[in-house]
Order: C-alpha cells, then sequence, then structure tokens
C-alpha cells in the first residue's frame, strides 16, 4: 500500500489557535482513496523548518500533501519552501498568475508584488485552480514521488483537493478499496479483549483492528471495536472487514459470555 505524509503548515497550529481540522479531513480522504497515512506533522512559519520536512517527508512516502503558507503575506512561504526542498527555482507560473490577477481584477485591484507571489510555483510543477478563493494549488512530481500543496483555508483547501487533485490521485492510485465497520462493547474490559484483537489481527495483513474506550475500565467497561483494511476491489474489502468482525463476535461471546453489543452511545 503506497504511503503518505501530511504536512500541517503554521504558527498558529502550534500554539493552539487553530485546530487541525485540514489534517483529519485530508488523512480519512486518502485512507479513502488506498493510501496508508504514516505521519502527521505541524511545522510553523519557518522556511528551514518546512524545507526539512518537505524533504524527509519525500524521502520517505510515495505521496506527501502539506497545508498552509499559499497567502500574500510575508509568513506564507510554503511554495517557495516546496522549490528550495525539491532543489529547483520557484518561477512565476503564467497561468497561475492569470489566475490569481483576474480574481483580483473583478474586485478592481491592482496587480502587487505580494499579489504576484501566489503565482510562484517550483520550476516543472503545475498550478491547480481554486475555485473558492486566490491562492492556486501546487502540484509536483519527483522521483515518482507526488508533492501536493493545498492553502490552508478549510474551503479552499477541500476544493482544490476534490475538484483538482483527487481526479489526478485516483488516475494514478493504488486502485485500492477501503471499508471500515465498526460496534459497541459492554461489560468486558479492554485489557481481557486484547488478547483477541491481537488474534484477529493474524486473520489478514489488509485489516487493522483498534479499540476505543467509551467508558471506565473497571467500572462500566465499553468498547468501540473499529475494523478497517484496503484490497484490490470493494466485495473484498468488505468480506475481509466482515470475516474479521464475525471473528471477533464469535470469541468475545465465547469468552465472555457476559458481554453485550450495545448501539452507538448518544453524544451529549
Amino acid at each position: 500500500m503506497p504511503s503518505a505524509w501530511i504536512i500541517s503548515i503554521g504558527n498558529e497550529l502550534l500554539i493552539g489557535r487553530v485546530v487541525n481540522t485540514n489534517a483529519a479531513w485530508l488523512a480519512r480522504k486518502l485512507t479513502y482513496l488506498g493510501y496508508q497515512v504514516r505521519r502527521i506533522v505541524v511545522v510553523p512559519d519557518d522556511e528551514a523548518e518546512i524545507v526539512a520536512a518537505f524533504r524527509e517527508a519525500l524521502s520517505k512516502a510515495d505521496l506527501v500533501v502539506s497545508t498552509g503558507g499559499l497567502g500574500p503575506t510575508p509568513d506564507d512561504i510554503t511554495n517557495l519552501a516546496a522549490a528550495k526542498a525539491l532543489g529547483v527555482d520557484a518561477v512565476l507560473d503564467e497561468t497561475a498568475k492569470e489566475w490569481v490577477l483576474e480574481k483580483y481584477r473583478q474586485r478592481g485591484y491592482q496587480a502587487t508584488p505580494e499579489r504576484l507571489k501566489m503565482a510562484y510555483i517550483p520550476r516543472g510543477a503545475k498550478p491547480l485552480y481554486n475555485s473558492a478563493g486566490v491562492a492556486p494549488g501546487i502540484w509536483a512530481e519527483q522521483g515518482g514521488k507526488i508533492l501536493l500543496i493545498l492553502p490552508g483555508v478549510p474551503k479552499e483547501m477541500e476544493a482544490i483537493f476534490e475538484e483538482q487533485a483527487e481526479p489526478l490521485l485516483r488516475a494514478r492510485g493504488p486502485g485500492l478499496c477501503f471499508a471500515e465497520d465498526s460496534f459497541y462493547l459492554a461489560g468486558v474490559p479492554e485489557a481481557d479483549l486484547s488478547p483477541i484483537l491481537r488474534e484477529a489481527l493474524k486473520i489478514d495483513e489488509r485489516i487493522y483492528v483498534k479499540s476505543h474506550p467509551k467508558g471506565h475500565e473497571t467500572g462500566a467497561p465499553l468498547e468501540e471495536i473499529h475494523i478497517y483494511g484496503s484490497a484490490g476491489n470493494c466485495d473484498e474489502a468488505r468480506n475481509l472487514v466482515a470475516k474479521v468482525r464475525q471473528f471477533l463476535v464469535d470469541e468475545i461471546w465465547r469468552r465472555f459470555p457476559q458481554a453485550k453489543l450495545t448501539p452507538q452511545p448518544q453524544s451529549g
């Protein structure tokens, strides 16, 4: 399964002013596209830090997706840092330039160096149109690796990903189908479930099983059991998940007759 890293850029994330919803959204998207997300990294608006993060990610992952730092302000330096990480110049892309200037012309604004900065991309890269904002995204490839650079504003990030990047990733991607299932179990402490989960993980290397405590381990144990995996087609993926679920339920009831499957707890 191809691997992916997500790099979130911005001081606002590191000081807790902004919750990193972009990373969670992207992780879900990439998982369903058949990528195994191996790292989610947050770095500040510092060129050296961004360059180092890109270089490390590209050395270890098949796909690297970043968010943040594509705007017109001095701290928006992701496009320039990406060029350094790739070992190429940042160049003014004519297509990106027209997109950016047209957005401003529609509102009666003139071209400025700060606005033109958003149209610089690594040499050889491709700009991605931003239907929800101004700053284009960037698609770069090097050595068989893909670097996808997106804005930090969630609506812009999501628009570029779904409209521009996702079709490219589907065409180039691993062609795997992701499936998942979960159930809630009351009456068995998580520590007692651990040996059964360990056995379930041996059924097929494409499947992963994880427990999520929702109650009190020794008082009122309640666990969510989450099963997921990927396969070459959706029927196979769903069958794998169903097989593991059935194994878990059978083993849990055999060893713990007091166990009860329960509906999903209501939040709040």
